[in-house]
């Protein structure tokens, strides 16, 4: 992941890139010139020195031929010996002029330095007839030479014209350059300044969009999506995740406030219910040792039924269970309820043993038992069955309690689905506790929507599947 702090090097370092480049290309461009120039002046130098130096040389030989003494001939030396040295440097200095005229240049300077050494070799024998012509030679020589450097120079003169008007363009273009130059970098600049600005404050306005709706309670808004591949990018990932642990921890809080609520309401229904419970056990226990004695063996088992059952209800309310006490406490009713309704109301039930160990909220099915037999069956005068099956399905167990009673249509069993999801704190008989109440708390136990199947056709009966994970 890069940095903002690394975008920022970047930029800085193209940059200075670019305006590195452009700072030697421009050196580079005036180098050039520079250099041209100081050949051009270079060579005016040289043929201004040669034509001095050949001056000095004839002038060093007349003094010599008129007065021949051992310091005139050491200063003659010494002047010849520059002129050879600046002769030596036509040939590296003038490559751009014609070959035919720098050689006919060159031999006019040999041939004067020739004509020269005559001269001071007859001074030195005394032959005045031949130094006398060959210093007239040597003058000559020399005049030639100030007439080949001034054409020269001509020539220079014009080349360097025709550079001074490609100096003259270039310093336009220059300026125009400048020119450009600056304003592309301003328009760069200001370019970049919006790119990576905008790079920064839209994910950060992004983010504070999302923020204000947090605070406004809107913790399901959509998820704030930044691809900038820096610390924005991690921050609104944060963003996302710390919304959405908010929303799981306050929904979290709202299905345990429910389930407190519910667990107080049932206990504010179990407390109406508990008039005196020891008295009341006692009592049932008395009336049961009473029958047994009188040999009503039939009353001492339904008063045994009642007061387990009545036990069973009074029990710790938001404690859980096995399943296999919840059965337990549904035999006992079905015991009571046979003994009082007899042949109209028969109980069957298919239970799967090894699926009675798991754990279920307290008083899960007698209410839906109950349901059954006071919706369904009670109304009918020919009585019905209720049917009580356990059994697993794939990774859950299935509790299905049906009864061949009135039933009721679609719509009654859509209302039922929707108190459950409404919280509906519907009431029961015997416990208090109501269906939409149990499949609530089937809900908050089991941290899940779907644990309940609601099956009715009217006068075709009714049967409720509670699916239980295991």
């Amino acid at each position: 992941m890069r940095t903002i702090r690394g975008k920022l090097l970047v930029y800085f370092f193209v940059f200075v890139f670019l305006f590195q480049v452009t700072a030697i290309s421009i050196f580079v461009s005036s180098n050039e010139l520079t250099n041209t120039y100081h050949d051009s002046f270079q060579r005016f130098l040289l043929l201004n020195s040669i034509s001095q130096i050949s001056e000095e040389l004839f002038t060093e030989t007349r003094t010599f031929v008129m007065e021949a003494e051992p310091e005139k001939v050491q200063r003659y030396y010494d002047t010849k010996k520059r002129l050879q040295n600046e002769k030596e440097k036509i040939a590296s200095s003038f490559y751009d002029i014609d070959r035919m005229e720098m050689e006919n240049y060159v031999n006019l300077i040999e041939t004067f330095i020739h004509e020269s050494e005559l001269t001071v070799g007859f001074v030195l024998r005394d032959d005045i007839e031949q130094y006398t012509y060959h210093l007239e030679e040597t003058r000559n020589a020399s005049g030639y030479i100030q007439g080949a450097t001034l054409e020269l120079i001509d020539l220079e003169l014009t080349a360097y014209q025709s550079f001074y008007q490609d100096l003259q363009v270039r310093n336009d273009s220059f300026f125009y350059f400048i020119i450009f130059l600056f304003v592309t970098t301003i328009i760069l600049a200001i370019f970049f300044a919006f790119w990576f600005s905008n790079g920064i404050t839209r994910p950060l306005n992004t983010l504070s969009r999302a923020a204000t709706e947090v605070s406004e309670g809107n913790l399901v808004g959509e998820p704030i999506n930044i691809r900038s591949n820096d610390e924005l990018e991690f921050l609104g990932d944060t963003f996302n995740s710390m919304r959405s642990n908010i929303h799981e921890l306050i929904e979290e809080i709202k299905d345990q406030s429910e389930l407190d609520r519910l667990l107080k309401d049932m206990e504010l229904k179990h407390l109406q219910s508990q008039i005196n419970p020891h008295f009341l056990f006692n009592t049932l226990n008395t009336l049961s040792k009473m029958a047994y004695l009188e040999d009503a063996k039939s009353t001492s088992s339904l008063i045994d039924s009642v007061a387990t059952l009545l036990r069973y209800n009074l029990g710790e309310i938001d404690s859980s269970v096995t399943l296999a006490d919840e059965v337990k406490g549904v035999q006992d009713y079905f015991h009571i309820q046979k003994t009082r309704f007899s042949e109209r109301i028969q109980f069957n039930m298919n239970i799967d043993e090894t699926c009675l160990s798991i754990q279920v909220p307290r008083l899960t099915l007698q209410p839906l038992v109950e349901n059954a037999f006071i919706h369904g069956i009670e109304e009918k005068e020919e009585g019905g069955t209720i049917n009580l099956a356990i059994f697993q399905h794939e990774c859950q167990v299935v509790v299905e309690i049906s009864d061949d009673g009135v039933g009721m249509n679609q719509s009654k069993v859509e209302q039922l689905m929707t108190l459950a999801k409404q919280q509906d704190v519907h009431v029961g008989h015997l416990t208090g506790i109501g269906l939409t109440n149990v499949i609530r708390r089937l809900q908050l136990f089991y941290q899940k929507s779907h644990v309940v199947d609601i099956q009715s056709e009217p006068d075709k009966g009714t049967a409720i599947s509670l699916l239980l994970p295991k």
